[in-house]
Parts: C-alpha cells; structure tokens; sequence
C-alpha cells in the first residue's frame, strides 16, 4: 500500500504541457481550465459545421471564473498573469480551438485596465488625466471581473502599406460625450460579448496620439453586424466585426484623453499590448491535441494481413518523427517567449524582446500547420472528412498562419529591427 502511495503523482493538466512549473495558485487556476474542457470538446465539432459560437460556453467559461482569469483579485478576478493566460488558451485550444481564440480576445481586453494602471504608478499619467484614466481602467476590470464578456475591437479592413492596423474609426467630440463612425473588421465574438472596447481615433488626428477606447453597448443605437465570415477555419469565433455610425458613448465610457493610449502601452512587455503569445497558443494546443489524436488513430488502426498497428509503418513512422520535431520547436519558442514576457526582473529589453516575438508567432504557427499536414497524409482519406478532426484541425491551423502578421512579415520587421534598431509602427491612423 505505501509503496502505490509513493508513486502515486497528480496528475498532468493540459495546460501544463505548455507552461512547465506551475505554481499551487498557477495549478488551481489550471483546474478551472480544465474543468470546462469536456464541454467545450463535446461541441468542437457543431461550432465549425455550423460556423457560430456556441452561446451556451459564455455561461460555462463565466461560472468557472475564467471571464476574470487574468483580472486583479480585487476588481472580482483569479489574479491570474500571462502565464495563465498561456496556459488556459493552449488547453481550451486542445478541445476547442475557436472558443480558445474567441476567450483570448476576450482576455487582452484586460490591456486596457492593466497598462492603464501600470502607466499610472510609473508617472506617465498627469495628475489632471489620473481620475479619468483611473475609472476607465477599473471599469474595464471589473466588468471582466463580475464575469462579463468583452470584445475587443482595433483592427479594421482599412490597410495601410507601413501597418498591419490602420485605425479609420472616427470619434468625435459633442455634448456629454462622442459619436462614433466606422468600420471593425475583427475583434472576436460579435453578437456574443456583453460589451465591445472600441478603438477610434480623435477627430483632428493622423497619429497615434490620438487613438483612444470606448466602451459600446452591444445593442447601442447606431451599432450593427457586418456580414457573417464563411472562414476556413476558427470558424465558431464570431469574428465578423460591426459597423459603427453616428454612435454615442457618453463621457464616462471614454478614455478620450490625447497621447494616454500610446503611454499606456509602454507599459506592455512585448509588442503592443504585450499578450499576443497567448493567441498563438491556441494553434499550439490544436496541433497538440491532434497529434494525441493521430497517435491513437495509429495505434488502434490495423494492417488486415499483419494485424500490427498502422502507426509501425515506415511510412507513419516518419510522419510521427515530423510532428514530434515540430511540436517540441512549437513548445521551446512558445515557453522562451512566455519567460521573456513574465519572468521578474525581465531577461532582455522590450526591443529584444519585441524582435523574438516577430519571430516565435510564426515559428509556432508554421510547425503548428505541418503537424498538420502531416496528420492528414498519416491518417489517410478517412482523416479528410470535414467534419472529421484531421481536417477541422488542419482548417483551423491554416488560421495561425495569416493571423496578426504571416511569418514572413515577423521575419522582415525582426530584420528591420536588427539592422535600423527599431520597429516599424504595428498600427496607424488614416487621414480624412
């Protein structure tokens, strides 16, 4: 008996294959993460065929705690950090990788709060802006905090050549408040979230010094979906985005104050608002979770003269030492990144910091799609159904690839920072 009880070890989290060396709090955390899986995964497959959110997930990732998982204690939240937030999105990602994206948008809406009060307590806030910067943070947080959800709206259809993000999004000022006009082109879950954060630019400016956030009822006046966005896959984020005309935010859902956003994300450890990693761990925990899948299918499938598994095959075999090779440089970028990004005091400057970043999102993306590939050749014509998880898998692991920035384009601008010693802008403003 005693010798069972001395091999006896808890037993592994999902979110633990990601982030090693949890602490008790990081772990109970985790548990709460892990808790929800089994729902999440029972309608993995109705959310891509379908291509909508699954509503019913708000209450159950809501009752959980996890809506304020990376929120101060003190506003109603886990007291949860990036670390959690890496985690929990790789897990959630394992058994459904749209909800797993659509929650980390959710989460980097806590920037706006976070960096708002760092920005503060490192004297980047005047004291006249202080009470104002100060109640939109709190708002923000303790809206997550009481388990409501937020989309997080800044990207628009609207490029520019030197930005990835060009913000055309209007704001201006009249009495009690402003009016709101243009176009979001993606921020996850439209229609879902309780509340949108808008991102708009001040009229009167063409810098950055004149974005600033808003709070936007979901069913304000003025406020309506785009149409819906037939994807390849991540099909179930509701990431078709809204238009905005002649909308009113009154003063106090506004952090309108010019130059406090820029400020605020100094404040960031990594590029922008500093929690991107996160958003690439859900294409990890999907390659992850399909190579358990594809290991299984290997093994249980048998050869009708030999009866050994599939998976002895040369064939397969090699395909298995592919993926094995790309998942373990998916984990080792994605941990490196995370200490960078969370270890006290930080390892490297945010430009070093920054430039890595631009190099591990497409690093993890890309071997995250040749698992991929390499699960559909292994399993075969049955795996390409597509409601079948090879191909679900395989759909959604394209995503990673094209979103926020190709890894082609995180390879140039690590260049550009090498060799000219700083980044080029990630967002602008459009004139006119």
């Amino acid at each position: 008996m005693s010798i069972a009880n001395d091999t006896l070890a808890p037993v592994r989290l999902t979110g633990e294959v990601l982030v090693e060396n949890m602490t008790a709090a990081e772990r109970s955390r985790a548990g709460r993460v892990e808790s929800v899986l089994p729902a999440l995964r029972e309608q993995a497959a109705a959310v891509d065929a379908e291509g909508a959110f699954h509503r019913p997930h708000v209450q159950t990732l809501s009752a959980a705690g996890l809506l304020g998982l990376i929120v101060p204690e003190q506003y109603g939240g886990l007291g949860g950090g990036l670390r959690d937030l890496c985690a929990a999105t790789f897990a959630l990602a394992t058994a459904c990788p749209s909800t797993a994206l659509t929650f980390f948008f959710h989460c980097s809406s806590a920037s706006r709060g976070l960096l708002a009060l760092e920005a503060i307590e490192a004297g980047l806030i005047s004291a006249d802006e202080e009470p104002t910067v100060r109640a939109f943070a709190e708002q923000v947080l303790s809206t997550m905090g009481r388990g409501q959800w937020l989309a997080n709206f800044a990207s628009e259809s609207v490029k520019s050549e030197k930005a990835a993000v060009t913000i055309g999004t209007r704001a201006r000022k009249v009495e009690g408040g402003y009016l709101l006009n243009g176009v979001k082109s993606f921020g996850c879950a439209t229609g879902v979230a309780d509340r949108y954060l808008v991102t708009a630019s001040l009229e009167g400016y063409d810098t950055a010094e004149g974005l600033c956030t808003f709070f936007v009822e979901r069913d304000a006046e003025g406020v309506s979906e785009r149409a819906k966005w037939d994807a390849i896959g991540m099909r179930g984020t509701a990431t078709h985005g809204i238009v905005l005309e002649e909308v009113f935010v009154a003063d106090g859902n506004a952090m309108a104050i010019p130059g406090v956003f820029t400020r605020c994300m100094q404040m960031s450890r990594g590029s922008f608002v500093g929690n991107q990693v996160a958003g690439v761990a859900c294409y990890l925990g999907a390659a992850w979770s399909l190579y358990q899948y594809t290991i299984t299918d290997l093994r249980t499938r048998r050869f009708a003269d030999s009866d050994k598994p599939v998976g002895t095959a040369p064939y397969q075999q090699e395909l298995i030492g592919s993926m094995l090779n790309d998942l373990e440089t998916a984990l080792l970028w994605l941990r490196r990144q995370i200490d960078l990004e969370s270890i006290e005091p930080p390892l490297l400057s945010k430009q070093e910091v920054v430039k890595r970043w631009r190099l591990c999102k497409g690093t993890v993306a890309e071997a995250a799609f040749r698992v991929g590939t390499a699960s559909l050749k292994a399993c075969g014509t049955g795996g390409t159904g597509n409601t079948g998880v090879p191909a679900r898998a395989l759909r959604d692991l394209a995503m990673g690839l094209v979103q926020a920035f190709p890894a082609e384009r995180g390879r140039l601008m690590a260049a550009q920072m090498e060799i000219e010693g700083s980044e080029q802008a990630s967002f602008g403003t459009r004139a006119g």
